[in-house]
This record gives C-alpha cells, structure tokens and sequence, in this order.
C-alpha cells in the first residue's frame, strides 16, 4: 500500500514538469507544423489550406541558398572555434601549471557569454563602423590603411564579420562545459597514464577527451543548434543585408512573420529549422554512438 502511495507522489512531482514540456515545447512544435500548410495572417482568424505551397515558396525563394549557406558557415567555424579552441582552453585550465590562476580565467572567459546578444551586436556595429570604428582605427595606428575595410558592408564580409562576433562570445561558454567534464575524469586513468610516460599531449588526446566524448557531443549539438537558430547577432548588425548577403534563417522567419505578416512562410521555416537540427543531432549520436559504451 505504501509503495501505492509513494508511485503516485512521484507522478504528482513529474506531472508539473511534464505539463510544462508539453504546453512550451511539443505543442507549439505540432501547432506550428500545422500552421506550416496553411496561408494565414496574424490579423485574420481565417486560415486557407495551401498544402505545400508554403514549402516551395520557401525552396525556390531567391535568399534560401544564401540562408542555408550563411547557417552552414555560421555552423562550421562555430564548431572548429567554440567546441575546438574551447576544449583546447579547458585542457590548458585544468592543467596545473596554470595553479590558483585558474579560477581567475575560468571568469575571465566565461563573462562575455552573459552579455546580451542585443548589446554585443551594437557594440561589435561601433567596433566595425568604417569611419570611427575600433578596427579601422586599430589597423591606421598600426600603419596598415591598405587593410581597412567597410567591413558589414561589403557583401562577402558582412557574414563572416557576424560569425567572428559570436565566437568571441560563446568560445568560453563551451570552455566552460568541458572543464567540469574534464573535472569529473577519474584521477585513476590519469595516474596510470603518467606512470606510462604520456605527456599533457598525450593524456589529453587519449585520456580525457575520450572520457568526455560524451560532453563534447553535447557541446557540439548546442553548437550545432544554435549555428541554426542564429538571429539576433545578425538583426542588431546588418538585418540580413548589405542586400541579402548575411540573410539566415532565423531572420527570415522573424521578417515573414512581423513584418511581411506571412505566418505560413514563417512556419514553414521553422519546421525547416527544427527539421535539419533534429537530423544533424541524430547524425552526431549515432557517428559517435553516445550511450552505447
């Protein structure tokens, strides 16, 4: 009789938890899939079924190549900065040589992943402006003029500039996650490879990256997510421009449905969204068959 009662307090503590995932996240996810096959406004309560259409607006729309292109840039060099150089960071702070200092740079390279995005953006708009920007200025101080650049300007800049603003931001973030991985490797397998002569290199590549592969997947899926999702960094710089050249997908879907009022367009990309990260995780745990050990 108790183990009864005991069953149905452990489902009264799941039940809040549970109404909340489904009422934020599964439902507006099927709501919006719904959404996505039919032409509707944010003004009418009149829906017209269109089926695909929707989808091949989207498809054969002029910017989808430039949107999936700039995702995917965004996507690959956010993996190569933030989940490698910010491994690399909690390799180097969990060594100890770096000592009680430690701590110190732990903060140090974390803070900026606490700065709003909104205001990063502004700042990086001062830092890259062509006639008083930091940069331009830095590189006529420097006696490289021949160097300076209208940097969000140029069309073939504009996007690379925007992805170099976030991985200054989110390096330490992962660095962050990779230190308490690193922090929670046995020190058994670390003794046994010293006593076996491996080096730093050595213990990192074959000792405490494997142990925390799981973690590192973890980091590379949050990337991952996040390379897709990407709006704000680009909103509060170029919105989408010079033209469409920095246009993404997460921008897109805000401008259809606030200011072109095209909620079945905007839908349409979200499934679109939702749909290639879902198939990239899934990819990535299957590759590195996570769980499985």
């Amino acid at each position: 009789m108790n183990r009864k009662k005991v069953k149905k307090s452990l489902y009264l503590y799941i039940a809040p938890g549970l109404f909340m995932v489904l009422a934020f996240v599964y439902v507006p996810i099927i709501t919006n899939f719904i959404y996505s096959f039919f032409r509707l406004s944010s003004y009418s309560t009149s829906m017209k079924f269109v089926a695909l259409d929707n989808y091949r607006r989207l498809f054969t729309n002029e910017t989808f190549p430039i949107m999936i292109r700039n995702n995917i840039y965004y996507c690959i060099i956010s993996l190569i900065v933030q989940v490698g150089f910010g491994t690399i960071i909690a390799l180097v702070l969990e060594n100890k040589l770096v000592g009680k200092m430690g701590s110190f740079y732990r903060s140090v390279y974390f803070i900026p992943s606490l700065i709003s995005l909104t205001a990063v953006g502004l700042m990086f708009n001062f830092i890259y402006n062509p006639m008083a920007g930091m940069l331009n200025g830095f590189l006529k101080t420097i006696g490289r003029p021949d160097l300076q650049q209208i940097w969000l300007g140029d069309r073939n800049l504009a996007i690379f500039c925007i992805i170099a603003m976030s991985q200054w931001q989110y390096t330490g973030y992962i660095a962050m996650l990779m230190i308490v991985a690193f922090q929670n490797v046995s020190l058994d397998y670390v003794e046994a490879a010293i006593i076996d002569g491996a080096g730093p290199l050595r213990r990192a590549l074959s000792v405490y990256i494997p142990l925390a592969k799981e973690q590192l997947l973890v980091c590379s899926i949050i990337t991952i997510i996040g390379a897709f999702k990407l709006f704000t960094e680009v909103y509060t710089t170029t919105s989408g421009g010079p033209g469409n050249a920095s246009q993404v997908l997460g921008l897109f879907l805000y401008q259809n449905a606030f200011l072109h009022d095209d909620m079945g367009m905007a839908a349409s990309t979200g499934v679109l969204i939702f749909v290639i990260t879902v198939t990239l995780s899934i990819i990535q745990l299957k590759l590195t068959k996570s769980g499985q050990d």
